[in-house]
């Protein structure tokens, strides 16, 4: 179990970041950044933390070689960090586990946040279980038809699950109506964001409790003694990317990797939705899709926003990339050059569902198979004494009805009609 540590703080990366917030706002953002910067200087506090990660999530998680994989596709051997076996099944628990602790040592006994595909609800809703806080989750109702069995499992822990309607249903107007709740009840309220996004110190915040992914990798190459030419993780908001790619961000200039034929640099490649096409609405790309700077849920970065500068439509089949905009560090690093951006559309990421459950006995979570798509496109083109990471940020039961419908849809019509029958 590598230990947890604080690196660096920023209310801004390049243009990017801030803390844009009403005024109502500002005195729990200030209070939040204190006492988490007190926490993580706190020997007792980062004992518990770790031992939470290690007892509780069941870190670290393996890294898996891909051999079948790798051998029917030739060149570059795949390698595949499986988040999907922390508890929960996602990287979301690092970060609730985290905030949940930090909460629970500030005296607030209530927990709000918000859901897209539903995992970082369940991660939220378990670790208040196992800490014993109240829990509510905001999450929007299209997301909750598409992601029914993360919304059962919610409850289940004893989370009130809260449908929202407006705007477009979805993962921005979940956060929209949570900060509203936390404005009006911040004084016995944590507002736990899964995201590495929002104002300022959450995007630190988030990308530090995630960071454990990276560090714990940092070893695993070692281990293994590969050489790594790439890093491939998918980007919603970006909390698995960020706390992946943690280890390597820091170096700025991405034509390093060419000068040294190590894996101290490696390529560090984000993958967004294509969905359907680049046109809007079509997608939820900001970094290829055409992304314009914009201030949206408190922090400055790249959104998809109309010709009126309002926030717009997205597509996604997966509910946790459909979110219109990104981490602001990512932005940065995407900016900089750091961090290579590249879509996988819906029917690649369905394939490559397909691919790793029939070549390797896993099932990536919609959102993940974006990064394995990315990875099936770039192993053929590499040599074979290289090795390319992917982050299964996720495993793919929750899934279970979009896969289904469109994988097998005659079989699964048939099984809830007779379910329907039944009932």
């Amino acid at each position: 179990m590598q230990k947890q540590h604080i690196s660096y703080y920023n209310d801004y990366f390049g243009i990017f970041g801030g803390k844009y917030v009403a005024e109502t706002l500002r005195p729990p953002l200030e209070e939040l950044e204190k006492e988490w910067k007190n926490a993580m200087k706190d020997r007792s506090f980062i004992n518990e933390l770790n031992s939470t990660l290690s007892d509780y999530a069941g870190r670290p998680t393996p890294l898996l070689y891909a051999e079948n994989s790798s051998k029917y596709l030739g060149g570059a051997q795949i390698y595949i960090k499986l988040e999907g076996l922390a508890n929960t099944g996602a990287h979301k628990i690092n970060n609730a586990i985290g905030q949940a602790l930090l909460a629970k040592r500030m005296g607030k006994r209530r927990i709000i946040a918000e859901t897209g595909a539903g995992q970082h609800g369940v991660a939220t809703a378990a670790a208040c279980a196992k800490l014993g806080l109240e829990c509510r989750v905001y999450m929007g109702e299209v997301d909750i038809r598409r992601q029914r069995p993360n919304v059962f499992w919610m409850e289940l822990y004893g989370t009130e699950v809260v449908p929202v309607s407006s705007g477009s249903a979805t993962l921005k107007d979940a956060i929209n109506e949570a900060l509203r709740d936390w404005s009006k009840n911040y004084s016995t309220t944590h507002y736990l964001i899964g995201s590495a996004l929002g104002p300022s110190p959450y995007p630190d915040m988030v990308r530090e409790f995630q960071s454990v992914i990276g560090r714990e990798l940092i070893n695993q190459i070692k281990d293994l003694n590969i050489d790594v030419e790439a890093l491939i993780a998918c980007v919603g908001g970006g909390s698995n990317a960020i706390g992946f790619f943690y280890p390597w961000i820091m170096q700025p200039d991405s034509n390093h990797q060419k000068k040294d034929n190590s894996n101290k640099y490696p390529r560090l490649i984000g993958v967004e939705a294509g969905g359907k096409s680049l046109k809007p609405g079509d997608h939820a790309s900001r970094m290829v899709g055409n992304g314009k700077p914009g201030i949206v849920h408190g922090y400055k970065s790249l959104f998809l926003l109309d010709e009126n500068g309002q926030v717009g439509k997205t597509h996604s089949i997966s509910a946790g990339l459909d979110y219109p905009g990104i981490g602001p560090q990512l932005a940065y690093l995407g900016k900089i050059g750091r961090i290579e951006f590249t879509i996988s559309k819906d029917e690649e990421a369905l394939n490559a569902v397909k691919f790793f459950a029939r070549h390797e006995g896993i099932i990536f979570a919609l959102e993940s198979a974006h990064a394995g798509a990315e990875a099936i496109k770039l192993a053929p083109k590499l040599p074979r004494d290289k090795a390319i990471i992917v982050n299964m940020s996720g495993r793919g039961d929750k899934d279970i009805f979009i896969l289904a419908h469109h994988l097998d849809r005659k079989k699964w019509k048939s099984f809830l009609k007779e379910e329907v029958e039944n009932l």
